[in-house]
């Protein structure tokens, strides 16, 4: 009876599967390197549509007659008007947002009123939870536009 028993420098030598352990090797590391920069280009998508919705809803504001300061946090249901318009405009990756808007001065002021839209919230990372790290990145964006109802000739501000 003849076995056939191979011979250590022909295992050695064989490379069948090399190739698959290479790959099983590699790819973790490759959809981590490609992953991070979605979720960087995500944060600043966030960032630009956060102050986007800001800067609309002080546009707004700046035109709206029944302007009162107020505030909610999102998602703000039953707000309408200028905090409705901001909610509507709010990217959905910022979590546990709060929106803020202040009208300075008083009716009929000879100072120049200005409209403030203030939103904060967290943005969390998606690499970062996978790994287990909690903590999200505060964006928090603001902007400031003249009250438009008011006398013209206002020149300093509240």
């Amino acid at each position: 009876m003849n076995c056939f028993t191979p011979k250590v420098e022909e295992l050695l030598a064989n490379t069948r599967g090399q190739s698959f352990v290479e790959v099983a090797l590699i790819t973790p590391l490759l959809l981590i390197a490609l992953y991070i920069p979605i979720d960087l280009g995500l944060l600043f998508f966030t960032s630009h549509l956060t102050q986007n919705a800001v800067r609309e809803g002080a546009r707004i504001g700046a035109a709206d007659p029944s302007l009162a300061s107020d505030s909610c946090t999102m998602p703000c249901n039953g707000k309408t008007g200028v905090l409705g318009n901001i909610r509507d405009r709010m990217p959905k990756y910022l979590t546990s947002a709060t929106i803020t808007v202040n009208l300075s001065g008083t009716a009929g002021a000879t100072c120049m009123r200005t409209v403030r839209v203030r939103v904060e919230g967290s943005y969390p990372f998606g690499f970062a939870r996978i790994v287990g790290i909690t903590t999200p990145l505060s964006i928090a964006r603001a902007t400031e536009m003249r009250y438009e109802l008011q006398p013209f000739g206002n020149s300093t501000k509240c």
